[in-house]
């Protein structure tokens, strides 16, 4: 199966993606050192540790789970603390679980752009993470892609299963070292989530400013299943494009993404999220919150398609420009294919009103204060369902990516 893999990757090596700038693959370091493995996180530096902590990886470990820690290609600590949940190297996972080769590239396409080819035909690292079936995991897995050597590609293929009845919730914190300022990060990520299970992913972002971002991820969804999806970036970077998708092909299903973006100058963003609801009693829900300020630009993209009756799914774009000359661009589409889908969207895309300003001034405020309070007020997404913690660390990286803007 593999080799199928591998051969169709190597035809699409030079395949663009639909939407994004196109990428020089060979202007990256594609081999790097292999970093030693630790007993604990406590062993990382002070620097990789207040780093990772910024994208809510505690490297205490308190009220987790467990924690995966990748240093660039090498993946350096990966541990569970509760019974029922599994967490290995990928690598190792496929060794010892012949089954696992049916969900590797099984949702994600190895010939879907030259991003994913890549993945395929060279060597990767990323995590295996199973919640075995009934299992209720109380406290989030941590798990940290951390960039260490300037001008490098990580590779990264993750599978995320959460077998029938089980709960998951897992926060991925994606960043670099302070004194990298350039790199490319490749990173497929296939979820499955089975019959009455539930999972949820908050992802954040706070890579350096010269780094080109490519997560390719997709989802497929049982009866009665439900993934939240959750994306956090209020740092300058350079480019970053992502489409994950959603198939929910059991009934009554439940997808819901959020998505909270800051586009500073010179940072180029270009995000989306697809949920296709295949069974009847589906249900979807696609927020996005962006800010694009002078100079940074957005793409917001969302796409709901209904195949079958009995569905509903709404997508909400919301963007707002600070300052001059920034660009978000809002692309909500609706695509029903039989009667009885109920879809709907909502778009604007404007800047602060000088009202709202006035009056906030008008009650002792200065104007400065007056712009923090209402884009925090823009920025409030409310999130249904997400454990306290992982509510805490969406916050705190919102506030922290506040104080930059400012």
């Amino acid at each position: 199966m593999h080799e199928e893999i591998i051969k169709r990757a190597r035809a699409a090596i030079n395949k663009k993606a639909a939407y994004g700038n196109d990428v020089d693959l060979e202007s990256f370091q594609k081999q790097v050192p292999v970093r030693e493995k630790i007993t604990s996180l406590g062993q990382l530096s002070s620097g990789v540790k207040e780093r990772a902590l910024h994208v809510g990886v505690d490297a205490s470990m308190s009220e987790r789970s467990g924690s995966f820690f990748q240093h660039d290609q090498s993946i350096v600590y990966a541990s569970s603390t509760q019974e029922g949940l599994e967490l290995m190297d990928i690598n190792d996972a496929l060794k010892k679980y012949d089954w696992l080769q049916e969900y590797f590239f099984g949702i994600v396409q190895p010939d879907q752009d030259k991003f994913t080819a890549y993945s395929a035909t060279h060597e990767f690292a990323g995590y295996f993470i199973r919640a075995l079936p009934g299992a209720k995991i109380t406290f989030p897995l941590q798990a940290c892609m951390y960039i260490g050597r300037e001008g490098m590609i990580q590779n990264v293929h993750n599978i995320l299963i959460a077998e029938e009845g089980s709960e998951l919730h897992v926060i991925t914190g994606c960043t670099t070292d302070t004194h990298v300022n350039r790199g490319l990060h490749v990173g497929v990520t296939e979820f499955y989530v089975k019959d009455n299970a539930k999972l949820t992913y908050t992802m954040v972002h706070n890579w350096g400013p010269d780094v080109i971002v490519r997560p390719r991820s997709a989802t497929r969804l049982g009866k009665n299943a439900i993934f939240m999806s959750n994306y956090v970036s209020m740092t300058r970077v350079r480019d970053v494009q992502m489409y994950p998708s959603c198939f929910m092909e059991g009934e009554n299903g439940l997808a819901r993404f959020n998505t909270v973006v800051y586009a500073p100058p010179e940072s180029h963003l270009d995000l989306g999220s697809k949920a296709v609801l295949k069974a009847k009693g589906c249900r979807a829900e696609l927020v996005a919150r962006t800010i694009a300020k002078d100079g940074g630009y957005v793409a917001s993209r969302g796409l709901i398609q209904g195949d079958v009756p009995d569905t509903k799914a709404h997508l909400e774009c919301h963007g707002l420009l600070l300052g001059d000359g920034g660009v978000i661009y809002a692309v909500p589409e609706l695509l029903g294919h039989v009667p009885g889908v109920d879809l709907s969207h909502e778009a604007a895309v404007g800047k602060i009103a000088e009202e709202e300003i006035q009056y906030l001034m008008s009650r002792g405020v200065d104007s400065d204060t007056a712009t923090a309070l209402i884009v925090r007020g823009f920025l409030d997404v409310d999130v249904k369902g997400l454990p306290p913690q992982l509510q805490a660390e969406m916050k705190r990286t919102i506030e922290l990516g506040e104080q930059s803007m400012m």
